[in-house]
């Protein structure tokens, strides 16, 4: 199959927020995040349930090499946040989306782009998944016939192998892009291939579905309650700038989110979250002492899920 390439329909916005750098403990070997400039926009509303003349993306630059990019409420009601991180010799994708929409034109708009002001031709693509649900590797099958693209499989084992994790989920391991270093470190417990990826240059973390400004749905509570505390170890441990998650279900009124399957939300949570709400998580998970039960927090939800 042959997959043609649709207008892009790309949007950039001005509107951003300067960079804080929320430091953590300081330790002696950890990787320290690049000095670079970087910006992250105020707002990701995503539009409502009608298409007309909305692009399937809105794409935002962190910085020169790293875009952040979210689904349009028309097309998901999931509205999923998709990741392009690039070094010197690859990309990689981080997530592909819900599907229904033309995300490798965007990500090949993005990429040109990028590789026009670095006086490339192309650059080597990964695409692989924060975990394996359908709203984040629905997109899997555009990337499949791209030229110079590898597509990481979904289940655990396929994760594990690429990355060259060696205990599942207790090490982690790094993937290099060329001069641009990526930690990768198992998070099952929403689901089982789950992983979150740091980046040392910027000192973003992206956590997927783990760990966002929503209902962390949990369907293993033991293994769930083990990720958020290795979390909330490196962290204490590697200087997080921002924690960026894969949704925004929270509105911005404390404790209240916006109900499952809601398009449009025009009074949303803020993307980024920090170590004070990772921290926050970390010590009610651990109060419940295996014996998970919903709980609101300020910014987010537990919401364990029957087996």
């Amino acid at each position: 199959m042959i997959w043609t390439r649709r207008n892009s329909g790309l949007r950039t916005f001005s509107t951003v927020v300067p960079l804080i750098v929320m430091a953590s403990c300081r330790a002696a070997n950890r990787p320290q995040p690049l000095a670079e400039p970087s910006s992250l926009s105020e707002s990701w509303y995503a539009g409502g349930s009608s298409c007309a003349g909305t692009p399937g993306f809105r794409a935002r630059a962190y910085n020169d090499d790293f875009f952040i990019l979210r689904q349009a409420a028309c097309t998901n009601f999931e509205k999923p946040f998709l990741y392009l991180v690039i070094g010197r010799d690859k990309a990689l994708l981080f997530d592909s989306g819900a599907g229904g929409v033309d995300v490798v034109g965007q990500v090949d708009s993005l990429l040109r782009g990028w590789a026009a002001r670095h006086g490339r031709s192309s650059i080597d693509l990964v695409v692989a998944h924060s975990h394996a649900h359908g709203d984040h590797v629905a997109g899997d099958s555009q990337f499949v016939r791209r030229p110079a693209t590898t597509v990481v499989g979904r289940d655990t084992a396929s994760v594990r192998a690429f990355f060259g994790v060696t205990r599942w989920p207790t090490d982690a391991s790094i993937i290099d892009l060329g001069g641009r270093v990526l930690d990768v470190l198992p998070i099952p417990g929403h689901q089982p291939a789950s992983i979150a990826l740091y980046d040392r240059r910027t000192g973003l973390l992206l956590t997927g579905d783990t760990f966002y400004p929503g209902r962390l749905y949990v369907r293993d509570t033991a293994a769930f309650a083990r990720s958020i505390a290795r979390l909330a170890e490196f962290a204490r441990t590697h200087t997080v700038t921002h924690f960026l998650g894969a949704h925004v279900e929270n509105t911005r009124t404390p404790f209240r989110d916006y109900p499952q399957g809601t398009v449009d939300q025009p009074d949303e949570h803020g993307l980024a979250l920090t170590n004070a709400q990772l921290f926050e998580l970390d010590s009610a998970v651990r109060t419940m002492r295996g014996r998970m039960v919903r709980t609101v927090l300020r910014d987010l939800t537990v919401w364990p899920l029957s087996p």
